[in-house]
């Protein structure tokens, strides 16, 4: 589940910000050492494999080098498809190794929790080993300062979760693997993953997970939760228990609205509509009402059953996600809400270590 990929047939990969910054420092790098830049240039990436990329922007003077890539994502909606990721080098005295920097368009880390500590700046620690690596193979000891920049880098980082991390001014430059795979379903994951480490690291002693904004603002009003504490988990609510089993908080609520908290009360921990539909016979046996079998959508069943059937819901969702957590001390609890964001379900805070 949480290495799950889910490209579509057909569609193109593409490359990581992180691969694209690399190829534009050993460009740079090039230049600083030769006077010459390598058009395309080509960078190793942590799998093996050797792409190439063409510069869009060079330019070199007594002060320093720079080289600019257009990022290519393939088929994915990437929010940074299209940007001008550039690297700018700068010698260092012998002896300063390599320094980072975050330029236009490259964030700072503010909280605790994420790969870096605060103060640094958002290039992630593989895209830095692979710049280090890029820029090993044009000298083996570069003592050089490299700023990462992102052309419009902090507008499009308002359509992020950066904010919510602690990442601020800009973008990150990630990637694991230097590649894109389209509609990956491990990128989402990942940002779970990094958003429960800074609530860890923040000592929040409650967090919640949600399946979509609606959900998250309820959940946010019912607890009067900060920004922080707001796991953005959509269908991904196995993904999101199996990281807190490693990594537990005092007290986790999951909260969505009555679809989606059916398929879970059903045993279900991927949520995607893909996966299936709710059942609607079980739910009409556990409301003890045979007529909603015949709802078309569960929240026919929901406005026909009255009273009742959420909190059944929400206790038979806790039991699904209560065995994920079996073994730990984290005390959880189900919210279900309506589209008006109201509150038609709730199971109260349920420890089950045993």
């Amino acid at each position: 589940m949480e290495t799950e990929d889910c490209p579509g047939p057909n569609l193109r990969r593409g490359w990581t910000t992180g691969a694209c910054a690399t190829a534009a420092a050993k460009a740079a790098m090039t230049a600083l050492a030769t006077g010459d830049f390598p058009d395309p240039v080509t960078i190793a990436l942590p799998g093996g494999e050797r792409p190439a990329f063409a510069l869009a922007q060079q330019a070199l003077d007594e002060h320093g080098a720079m080289a600019a890539i257009v990022k290519d994502a393939g088929d994915d909606p990437d929010v940074t498809h299209g940007a001008l990721i550039r690297a700018t080098l700068r010698r260092l005295p012998r002896g300063a190794g390599l320094v980072f920097r975050a330029g236009e368009g490259v964030g700072t880390v503010t909280r605790p929790g994420l790969p870096l500590p605060p103060g640094e700046p958002a290039i992630n620690p593989v895209p830095r080993r692979m710049i280090a690596a890029a820029l090993a193979e044009v000298e083996q000891t570069p003592d050089v300062e490299v700023t990462i920049s992102i052309a419009g880098g902090e507008r499009l980082a308002q359509r992020t979760l950066n904010g919510r991390l602690g990442i601020v001014g800009g973008l990150s430059v990630l990637g694991t693997t230097g590649i894109v795979v389209p509609y990956s379903c491990a990128a989402w994951i990942d940002s779970i993953h990094r958003g429960i480490d800074v609530a860890r690291a923040m000592g929040l002693p409650h967090i919640a997970g949600s399946t979509g904004s609606a959900s998250e603002a309820a959940v946010r009003r019912l607890h009067d939760l900060p920004e922080v504490a707001l796991i953005e988990m959509g269908d991904f609510v196995g993904g999101m228990l199996k990281y807190l089993r490693r990594h537990p908080v005092p007290r986790i609520t999951i909260a969505g609205g009555v679809a989606k908290m059916t398929k879970l009360a059903q045993g279900r921990l991927d949520l995607h509509s893909k996966r299936g539909t709710a059942d609607m016979a079980a739910l009409a046996e556990l409301a003890g009402m045979p007529e909603l079998a015949a709802c078309n959508t569960v929240a026919e069943a929901f406005s026909r059953a009255g009273d009742g059937l959420g909190d059944l819901i929400a206790a038979r969702a806790r039991d699904t996600a209560a065995e994920v957590l079996r073994g730990t001390d984290i005390a959880l609890e189900v919210a279900v809400f309506d589209r008006e964001g109201r509150l038609v379900g709730h199971s109260p805070p349920l420890n089950r270590r045993r």
